[in-house]
């Protein structure tokens, strides 16, 4: 099973998307990518994976080029906001599917309140991706 998760920068949901699936299963080759990949993981995605036990720092933000001669039995998508674009992904895909989430990194206010917003974020994404990743059974 292949699985390609998109957003715009790679850097937050997409990121915390991948990670969770693949704590769910190591089976899985989970990958995700961005249409305009940040330099780096966003510090507040690493930290708030981290504090679930999941370790996301190794990981870099890649382009969704890089995956385009490869198949992939799921493409989902997670974004969110109406000010953001959903990426395509013109490989082959048996599953396109879309789940969005805000982005954390548009969060505003003090760092308890931004840091929170990654928690909720966070919280939807372990969610959503837990009932998505049972429905493959």
């Amino acid at each position: 099973m292949k699985i390609l998760v998109l957003c715009t920068g790679n850097s937050c949901r997409s990121q915390m998307a991948e990670g969770f699936l693949k704590s769910f299963d190591k089976s899985l080759f989970v990958a995700s990518a961005g249409t305009e990949p940040s330099k780096e993981i966003h510090p507040n995605a690493i930290k708030v994976m981290q504090e679930v036990g999941i370790d996301i720092s190794t990981g870099k933000p890649k382009s969704v080029n890089e995956f385009l001669d490869q198949s992939f039995d799921y493409v989902v998508t997670v974004c969110g906001g109406a000010k953001e674009t959903c990426p395509m992904f013109t490989g082959k895909v048996k599953n396109r599917i879309h789940i969005g989430f805000d982005d954390p990194a548009e969060a505003q206010g003090t760092d308890e309140f931004i840091l929170s917003e990654f928690r909720r974020i966070r919280d939807e994404i372990k969610q959503d991706f837990s009932k998505f990743y049972k429905s493959l059974k």
